[in-house]
């Protein structure tokens, strides 16, 4: 580590150092290591980037990584073997000064030795670290939500709603039950509505191994504060969206918001109160907090205030995009639209903003973003979706084929793609794997307690 936080006193070389290891950090990162290949072989410059996790989690797989459609290890892409020109540093980046240029750190390895924070000089800073969840001061959400924004906890959803049918199928007490089999999701964005879709999908195909368990006796219920559902659609496909999900009997209340979760109980704004065990808060995000501790501009939403060309606003050698980042939206018909914080905006970012970079530090001219949104995709489980792609709108199988086509052309490298076709092509000949592998998120646990038990054997 000691290589990279520390400056030489002789000639060094441009340091970009990209702070995310996303989106817009991986993509950047990957195609700045190919447009600056005389550069990083000559050793003039270096890439280093910083992220808490050694892979990039590619987020629109989730829901089929939850439903049990793709291996949790296809749906994250590891960044030292696609980065392997850069130095990756797996960290977190805690504060930036960037007057003079440099970056603190925490890395494993400085937990490990109690030292604290390292310091990082850098000559280009690229500010890529996404958003985490927007939570709401909701009584009980800290306690009893779950989140949907990592593979680890679209794999634990995963266990969990598995785990509901087990302890349903097997308890007396008729209040145990209905918890049980009462699955709440709180937002009508992609997350929520895709993630509840395939799961509702994957639970009702499970209930068949279950003598004392029937399709019916689940309640899925979907919390929308606002008057629609994916508005990224449109509204017409949101509104066929609604009408799916009603078909699967699946209740959708739009207009109404949580008010608690305490005692695992859900209580909306209209006087529904449903006992739970499972609450999933897909409700929006926000920006990463390390945002608000690098004294940069900021928007009030707390996005970094940036320039159609990328650079963060009135502040030289500093770039942003992605979801972190307020960039104006060119092709937008009213001045003022910002870029909308998705996925597609994200990876065409990344690609003009590998390009700026690397013309800045060869000193030639810069060119503006400029891409039009050319539409959605959503899937509602197994063979069922919207979309809504150049002005054109589909719903059934075939924007369920979109969804998936769209999504494999889009997950990076040549090897994820791969993997994920050829498990979706054996799911066409085979059933669903409905295993529950809750014991993985604590592994250590039947040999605690074989530990324990010997101990007491010993001392009896």
């Amino acid at each position: 580590m000691g290589d990279v936080a520390r400056r030489s006193s002789v000639k060094h070389p441009a340091r970009i150092l990209v702070v995310g290891g996303g989106y817009v950090g991986m993509y950047t990162a990957l195609r700045l290591q190919r447009n600056l290949r005389k550069e990083l072989q000559g050793g003039t410059v270096e890439i280093v980037v910083v992220d808490p996790d050694p892979y990039m989690t590619y987020q629109p797989f989730l829901p089929e990584a939850a439903a049990g459609s793709i291996s949790p290890r296809h749906v994250v892409v590891p960044l030292r073997r696609v980065l392997d020109r850069c130095h990756v540093v797996i960290g977190e980046v805690t504060g930036i000064d960037h007057a003079k240029r440099t970056a603190t750190m925490k890395t494993l390895a400085t937990e490990e030795e109690g030292t604290g924070g390292v310091e990082m000089q850098y000559d280009e800073l690229v500010l890529a670290p996404g958003s985490i969840s927007r939570t709401l001061p909701v009584p009980g959400l800290a306690d009893f939500g779950i989140g949907f924004k990592t593979v680890e906890e679209a794999i634990g959803l995963r266990n969990h709603v598995l785990e509901q049918l087990d302890i349903a199928s097997s308890t007396r007490d008729p209040a145990v039950r209905d918890a049980a089999l009462t699955f709440v999701f709180v937002g009508g964005g992609y997350a929520g509505v895709e993630a509840l879709a395939e799961l509702e999908d994957m639970a009702r195909y499970a209930v068949r191994y279950y003598h004392n368990v029937r399709p019916e006796d689940m309640k899925w219920l979907l919390v929308e504060a606002t008057g629609r559902i994916l508005p990224e659609v449109g509204a017409e496909m949101g509104e066929y969206a609604v009408r799916e999900l009603r078909g699967r009997n699946i209740d959708v209340r739009l207009n109404t918001r949580l008010e608690s979760c305490e005692n695992r109980v859900a209580v909306l704004d209209d006087g529904a109160r449903f006992p739970t065990r499972t609450l999933v808060w897909t409700a929006g995000v926000k920006p990463h907090p390390i945002l608000a501790a690098t004294g940069l501009p900021l928007t009030e939403r707390g996005r970094l205030k940036c320039t159609a060309a990328l650079r963060v606003e009135g502040v030289e050698h500093a770039w942003g995009a992605g979801d972190a980042a307020a960039v104006p939206d060119v092709t937008a018909d009213t001045p003022g639209t910002e870029c909308a914080p998705n996925a597609q905006h994200a990876v065409r970012q990344a690609k003009q903003l590998a390009e700026n970079i690397a013309a800045a530090i060869r000193d030639e001219p810069v060119e503006d973003y400029a891409h039009k949104y050319v539409g959605s995709v959503a899937s509602l489980g197994l063979h069922k979706g919207v979309a809504h792609v150049y002005g054109r709108k589909l719903k059934g199988y075939p924007a369920w084929f979109m969804h998936r086509a769209y999504h494999l052309s889009r997950v990076p490298t040549l090897n994820r793609k791969a993997r994920v076709l050829a498990e979706w092509s054996l799911a066409a000949f085979f059933k669903r794997e409905i295993v529950s592998l809750g014991s993985l998120e604590n592994p250590r646990a039947e040999f605690e307690l074989a530990a324990g038990t010997g101990r007491q054997n010993e001392g009896s």
